[in-house]
């Protein structure tokens, strides 16, 4: 019984298959939880920094910070894309990647030249595969992101900007709505823009600078800047474990339908070979 034994080993291997997705499935779940503690514990401190520093912005107009100065003529932009080490995780890379293509496309109909930044292998290869220019990357972040890790990749960007080699500088990241959701986001990081923070709140305030003005304001916004992208990454990392466990339940229970269907498959396989035996047995019995 040749096809029986076909079925039982396809069988097998879908059972083997099921196994190593069912312990994916528990591991990400594990993972999933941590990294949205993670996430929610910088939502706070990522949102009050924006906000002060859009206040800031605006209190002290003596002094304008390089990062606050908007380019007359767009010819060259920065772009900082986030997306995961590892696959298996569903359309979360996908639907960022599609996003940023979409954005490449209109930049090179308007004769906009791109530096990337990839922080995350799965974004890395998808750029260098479209021939893009990747001034520096970050990669092998694990299951949770180091600032250490990412300055060096950023400050790239961030001298770029200072020194006029680019004009702006964007972030494509994957934002954690909840567990079963989640949304690839587009946001200008530089220039500055004062206004969407301002906005959220209608009271305004002056500061104080000790020792000046420009140190402060200097170092506040590389901080700035590097808690937008930690946030970024916390989220993407967030997301991550969540469609990866999503992704890994789904090929857990599809795997678990297969095999129903083999299994049945297997016994109507093994009756009509027994059926078979008993007729010819039947048929030589009559014959004799």
């Amino acid at each position: 019984m040749a096809a029986g034994k076909e079925i039982r080993t396809k069988i097998k291997s879908v059972e083997n298959t099921r196994k190593i997705t069912k312990a994916m499935e528990m591991v990400a779940a594990s993972k999933m939880r941590k990294a949205q503690e993670r996430m929610k514990a910088a939502r706070p401190y990522a949102e009050k920094i924006a906000q002060v520093v859009a206040h800031m912005s605006l209190s002290h107009p003596e002094y304008k910070h390089p990062f606050y100065v908007a380019r007359d003529n767009i010819k060259r932009v920065g772009l900082i894309v986030v997306s995961t080490d590892k696959g298996l995780c569903g359309g979360l890379n996908t639907n960022a990647l599609r996003l940023v293509l979409g954005k490449l496309k209109d930049w090179e109909a308007q004769g906009v030249e791109v530096d990337v930044t990839a922080i995350g292998n799965k974004g890395m290869g998808f750029i260098q595969r479209l021939g893009g220019n990747v001034v520096s990357e970050a990669t092998g972040l694990g299951d949770k992101p180091h600032l250490e890790k990412l300055i060096g990749p950023v400050s790239v960007m961030l001298e770029a900007y200072k020194a006029g080699k680019i004009d702006a500088l964007y972030l494509v990241y994957s934002r954690f709505v909840n567990t079963m959701k989640q949304e690839a986001q587009f946001a200008q990081l530089l220039p500055l823009s004062a206004e969407a923070a301002v906005e959220k709140s209608e009271a305004h305030w002056d500061y104080i600078y000790e020792p000046e003005a420009k140190g402060v304001i200097d170092g506040l916004m590389i901080r700035y800047i590097e808690a937008l992208i930690y946030q970024a990454v916390a989220e993407n990392m967030a997301c991550e474990q969540s469609a990866r466990m999503v992704a890994m339940k789904a090929a857990s229970d599809n795997a678990k339908n297969v095999i129903g269907e083999l299994k049945l498959v297997y016994n109507k396989t093994r009756q009509a070979a027994i059926t078979k035996e008993l007729s010819e047995i039947v048929s030589g019995a009559a014959a004799v």
